[in-house]
């Protein structure tokens, strides 16, 4: 009598996953290496300084990042429209946490976050890559960034005044099917 073992295979890790810590070593030794290099040229204590303000534009960016979206968020609630502007404080609060990290390479990468060229550039590569995750064909629970943003997508059919847009769900008929559906379905009512 032969037995069969059902093997369960652990779930296979994405590219990012995968590659994420290397990338992550991989930018702290050029953090260091660029500090060094730095340091050498103009001194350490030039470099601490530099640091030390990075901190303090970082902070003061999301600070003020903090406020221009609570003030949107509070004209949005006395008069709620519904194609609300954007104010664009994600990009300024990330760029704020790159001039906080210690490095100037991070530092470089926050500062092209904020002149509009770059961040142009920035929102357009966001985009693309949010729509290639958003269409993606992974399970619901797979992708946790997936989840999140399909989640937006379908709370973006709310009206602000939290009136639910009625639908009607028409799926087409699968090959081989016998002329039309002629289920019952209810009325839409409100």
């Amino acid at each position: 009598m032969a037995q069969t073992t059902d093997q369960v295979r652990p779930a296979r890790k994405g590219r990012v996953r995968r590659f994420l810590p290397l990338a992550v070593v991989a930018w702290v030794l050029l953090e260091i290496w660029l500090l060094t290099l730095v340091a050498g040229v103009v001194g350490w204590f030039a470099v601490l300084v530099l640091l030390v303000a990075g901190v303090f534009l970082g902070g003061s960016l999301i600070k003020r990042a903090g406020r221009k979206a609570f003030s949107a968020a509070v004209e949005q609630s006395r008069d709620p429209k519904p194609a609300q502007a954007q104010t664009g404080t994600s990009l300024t609060v990330l760029a704020g946490v790159l001039l906080i990290l210690p490095g100037f390479l991070s530092d470089l990468l926050g500062l092209t976050l904020l002149f509009p060229p770059t961040r142009a550039l920035w929102r357009a590569l966001g985009r693309r890559t949010a729509g290639r995750v958003l269409n993606g064909t992974a399970p619901a629970g797979a992708a946790p960034f997936a989840d999140a943003l399909r989640l937006q997508e379908q709370l973006r059919i709310h009206r602000p005044d939290g009136k639910v847009i009625q639908g009607e769900v028409v799926d087409h008929p699968q090959p081989g099917a016998d002329g039309p559906d002629t289920a019952y379905r209810p009325p839409l009512t409100h």
